[in-house]
């Protein structure tokens, strides 16, 4: 590992801060044009195909979401850089979460500068201090560092929406499979309570006549409850600029 050289850091800072973005925009680009291939495979009937390469933008638009972090962290360390150049053991509390998250994460990207700067702060702060970053001790790195570096299959319900999302964005037909199991569903339900809801409304009628000869007022029906937020409303303002290109 090389010395800490402050000017040699905050150099290697400025160059981190501007690959970071650089290859954002590439990942962007590249990603946009899987999506409009996704859409020609939608739109061709091969489905199976599609949800194998939407995995793929998942797991991009996952590791996209670590590059922005880490630039942010990046102009934060650059910003506060004097507190950082501080001849300590243990980075200040106003600079640690950074620190910790470009030793932690780094090495998951293929930016050989940020990989340089991790090296330069692995030695300011010693051995000891950097291996404890590395295993997470005490969870000193942020959980939105570390849910990203995370390697798991998108689910099922993820896929989808993504391939309902994109669909949409290129004009394609696309029926969503949990969209059409839900439906079915909710049919049966219906069909299955009908004799149910039928006693129900009948009980009902027959109650309200009750009320009506003894002159008294049935009151206000309760508020529905607010249905719950859909939980891919995110995904949906994720792929709202979709429809702009």
């Amino acid at each position: 590992m090389p010395p800490w050289n402050s000017s040699k850091a905050k150099v290697q800072l400025k160059i981190s801060c501007q690959r970071l973005r650089t290859l954002q925009q590439k990942q962007e680009a590249q990603a946009k044009a899987t999506r409009r291939e996704i859409a020609n495979l939608i739109e061709r009937g091969k489905i199976e195909t599609a949800k194998i390469k939407v995995e793929n933008i998942i797991n991009q638009d996952i590791h996209l979401e670590l590059l922005e972090i880490l630039e942010l962290y990046c102009e934060l360390l650059l910003a506060r850089f004097g507190i950082l150049d501080q001849p300590v053991r243990e980075p200040d509390p106003a600079v640690v979460e950074g620190v910790n998250s470009v030793i932690y994460a780094a090495p998951r990207t293929e930016l050989r500068e940020l990989h340089i700067l991790r090296d330069l702060l692995m030695h300011k702060y010693g051995r000891e201090y950097s291996a404890g970053v590395m295993e997470n001790r005490d969870t000193c790195v942020t959980d939105r560092v570390v849910r990203k570096l995370v390697v798991e299959t998108p689910s099922a319900e993820l896929v989808d929406a993504y391939l309902t999302e994109i669909a949409k964005a290129y004009n394609v037909k696309y029926v969503s499979e949990f969209s059409t199991s839900e439906a079915k569903s909710e049919d049966d339900e219906d069909t299955s309570d009908g004799g149910e809801k039928a006693s129900k409304n009948q009980a009902d009628s027959d109650e309200k006549k009750g009320d009506t000869a003894k002159g008294g007022k049935k009151p206000p029906p309760a508020k529905a409850p607010s249905p719950p937020k859909d939980e891919f409303e995110a995904l949906h303002e994720r792929f709202a600029a979709l429809k702009k290109r």
